[in-house]
């Protein structure tokens, strides 16, 4: 139990951001414990794919090429993660909580008994001392995600079964190289020894892929919008503010339910994590589920009629009063002042 796994997606034989950012954490945290980083990545035609991991960290990559595991499908790479790592026993291991990581990673932590941690927000190493049993663990992994509806923050910890699991968003970690000249070892996975012919009883016939229209992750300014605007009409003036600025318009969960924005552009612990220089919050309370995705913006104003919301705890700057009023105001110095 000597390493930090992280499980990379690849599509059209690119790793996904969110392994990317993985990586990036796992290379911190295997760092602090003195361990290897090690990458899992199951495909076709992966020639090359070690270019893209190891400037994170990696020092070993394992990498699985066969033509039946693309596109993915659950059982076989259940099979070769859960073989992997009975293997291998690492101590933590990592997946991205996309469509992929809720399907793979609950079966895996199923078969090994090793439990999970979904959507975590934050991950780190600490020690834990169970009084109950007068013992205490040390360098155990700090799984950090908001509890029972976002009113708490919970730090959960696995003190005896392993891997640690845990998945996290994408867009929460943030995604930095280690070291661009940095080569780590290669090492083949033999698929035919990690599984069985009936995991591949399910063949793609066809698979159809649709892009999302709305990038939130890339926007530099956005104007979000929560309960508070009040509906679907108030929230073409975020559009409006929004496309003066240059940005894109996102919302809370309160606001997505409401029906007053389409669940694409939810930011929050259910949405899109972001990190844009400008995030102007309307509306907003700023519950922990929403502040989650959004707490590292460069700058915030805070637009709403309470003056004592919790977004304000976050804002940079305060504008107290109806949205209705002041962004119809903001649009109108904007323009003037941007001739």
């Amino acid at each position: 139990m000597n390493s930090v796994f992280v499980y990379c997606e690849i599509e059209e034989g690119v790793v996904a951001d969110v392994s990317l950012e993985l990586l990036t954490k796992g290379r911190t945290l295997a760092t602090e414990l003195g361990v290897k980083l090690e990458a899992i990545v199951l495909g076709s035609n992966l020639n090359g794919v070690e270019k893209q991991v190891f400037p994170y960290g990696v020092d070993v990559l394992w990498v699985g090429d066969d033509k039946r595991l693309a596109p993915y499908t659950t059982l076989p790479h259940t099979s070769i993660l859960v073989n992997l790592f009975k293997q291998e026993q690492p101590q933590i291991a990592f997946m991205g909580a996309s469509s992929i990581g809720r399907d793979l990673g609950p079966r895996v932590s199923s078969a090994l008994h090793s439990g999970l941690t979904a959507d975590c927000t934050s991950l780190e190493i600490g020690d834990y001392e169970d009084k109950k049993n007068e013992k205490v663990y040390h360098n155990l992994l700090y799984q950090i995600r908001p509890a029972f509806g976002g009113n708490i923050v919970a730090t959960i910890v696995n003190p005896d079964c392993r891997p640690q699991m845990a998945t996290v968003r994408e867009g929460v970690m943030k995604k930095e190289i280690f070291n661009a000249n940095h080569k780590g070892e290669i090492k083949t996975i033999d698929v035919n020894k990690f599984t069985s012919p009936e995991d591949f009883v399910i063949h793609v016939i066809e698979r159809q892929m649709e892009k999302s229209k709305v990038n939130l992750k890339a926007a530099p300014i956005i104007v979000a919008g929560g309960y508070g605007v009040g509906s679907k009409e108030n929230f073409q003036l975020l559009h409006e503010l929004a496309s003066v600025l240059g940005g894109e318009v996102g919302a809370s969960r309160a606001a997505v339910d409401a029906g007053f924005c389409e669940h694409e552009r939810q930011i929050g612990q259910t949405g899109t994590t972001v990190r844009p220089k400008l995030y102007i919050a309307c509306g907003i309370s700023g519950q922990i589920q929403h502040t989650a995705g959004m707490e590292e913006s460069a700058m915030v104003i805070a637009i709403n009629t309470d003056k004592n919301a919790p977004i304000n705890k976050f804002a940079d700057y305060v504008i107290t009063g109806d949205l209705n009023v002041v962004i119809p105001k903001m649009i109108q110095y904007y323009k003037k002042n941007s001739k």
